[in-house]
């Protein structure tokens, strides 16, 4: 008997979050199953919402005896935050914060690093307006 190829890292993730954002509406694990339409075991779809929840990329709400899941943000803007919520979590396993964080300035291209650059001075400047007004202090 034939095995199926494996997939690339993330891209059942990937095609769940699309399958979810198509449908307009929140899914449960059966009809995010359905809408998938590939052979896949129902405890497989339900693991990888409930990692995609704990990512912070669903919000899940109950519905019955399971929960219906929604994209947790724009899905245009949702690939970004996943990779930067990554990005925190591997800085902050690391002993070396600072060296990791030269290491990838190091490597950034000009136009990348003068868009970090805009980036943080636009950042440093809500900031300045939020604890002048006494909001919120970042």
């Amino acid at each position: 008997m034939a095995r199926r190829p494996r997939r690339e890292p993330g891209a059942l993730e990937r095609e769940i979050l699309a399958a979810i954002a198509a449908a307009g509406r929140p899914l449960t694990p059966a009809e995010t199953l359905a809408e998938l339409g590939v052979p896949l075991a129902y405890t497989t779809v339900m693991t990888t919402l409930a990692r995609l929840h704990d990512k912070g990329a669903l919000t899940r709400a109950p519905a019955g005896r399971s929960f219906a899941y929604a994209p947790a943000a724009d899905p245009d803007t949702l690939d970004a935050a996943l990779i930067a919520r990554q990005m925190i979590r591997v800085l902050g396993a690391g002993a070396q914060r600072a060296e990791t964080l030269a290491r990838f300035v190091a490597d950034l291209s000009p136009e990348d690093e003068q868009l970090l650059v805009d980036i943080l001075a636009a950042h440093q400047s809500d900031t300045d307006v939020d604890s002048a007004d006494g909001g919120p202090r970042r």
